[in-house]
């Protein structure tokens, strides 16, 4: 079977599932991972023989994704910010909106040139966050933390292969009071997906990805932040920065909830979709 076979097979075979171009997409990622070729040497190879190897790896992706299995997890890897992170069933697959989280706290340390010595990230889950700020800000310490054992050695190793140094460790933020340490920006992703927006989910989000990870009572959508800020205001140095990922449905009564905390300067974030997906707070001195 050549390149162009493999190609026509493959779309064939997940036409209906997928839209063409995430089709294009994955198989592009497939390729490079199985076949070891860019996008520009799938186009000129396509007389190419593939090898029966290669063959049956495709097979079974193509299997994986007909059970709508995301491609992240096949490939057992994805990129954030630049930087290749490993994930898994332990882990959620890192967004293009918590990159923005990330730029925007970057981008606030270059504005107002400031020189943070201790940064923590509440529920690292594969350590992105916290591994893209430590690859920017080596001079500042980084911590991360998550309820999941599994999740951290994921984190850890991620930070590994991507050569930076955090200091993770397991803690469930709904039991933490505070850390003796003293942080000049904590930062979050936290479960913000209330049961009722489970229809607006894809199903590879539904069937596959940690739950504890995404979903929040209905009764209660604010309670991981509602933990969160009541730990910052503890945690934080006087004037230091909260900055949180949220739900785009609840960003007003975000804004109440981190001004009844007594935080200050809280300033919501649109993403690229023009969705309020983002918060930052001040620490009242």
């Amino acid at each position: 079977m050549t390149i162009s076979d493999l190609k026509n097979d493959f779309l064939q075979k997940l036409s209906g599932l997928y839209s063409e171009e995430e089709l294009q997409s994955f198989f592009v990622l497939l390729s490079e991972a199985f076949l070891k070729l860019t996008r520009l040497e799938i186009a000129l190879e396509g007389t190419k023989t593939v090898s029966e190897e290669a063959n049956l790896k495709f097979s079974e992706a193509i299997h994986r994704l007909k059970n709508h299995e995301p491609v992240q997890y096949i490939l057992g890897e994805t990129e954030f910010y630049g930087m290749v992170f490993k994930v898994n069933k332990n882990t959620l697959i890192p967004r293009p909106e918590t990159e923005e989280l990330v730029a925007w706290i970057l981008a606030t340390v270059e504005t107002q040139k400031l020189k943070p010595k201790s940064i923590l990230d509440i529920g690292t889950g594969s350590g992105c966050i916290a591994i893209a700020l430590a690859k920017h800000l080596p001079e500042s310490t980084i911590s991360a933390l998550d309820i999941s054992s599994e999740a951290l050695q994921t984190a850890q190793q991620n930070a590994f292969d991507n050569q930076v140094e955090v200091d993770f460790f397991q803690r469930d933020i709904l039991q933490a009071t505070n850390e003796a340490h003293k942080y000049d920006f904590i930062v979050s992703n936290p479960p913000y997906v209330r049961e009722l927006e489970k229809g607006e989910m894809q199903p590879n989000v539904l069937q596959y990805e940690p739950k504890t990870a995404l979903y929040v009572p209905n009764e209660d959508p604010l309670l991981f932040y509602r933990h969160i800020a009541r730990f910052a205001k503890k945690s934080l140095r006087p004037k230091g920065f909260l900055f949180l990922e949220i739900n785009e449905y609840l960003s007003e009564e975000m804004m109440s909830l981190l001004k009844l905390e007594g935080f200050v300067e809280v300033e919501l974030k649109k993403d690229i979709f023009e969705k309020y997906r983002m918060i930052k707070a001040t620490l009242n001195a």
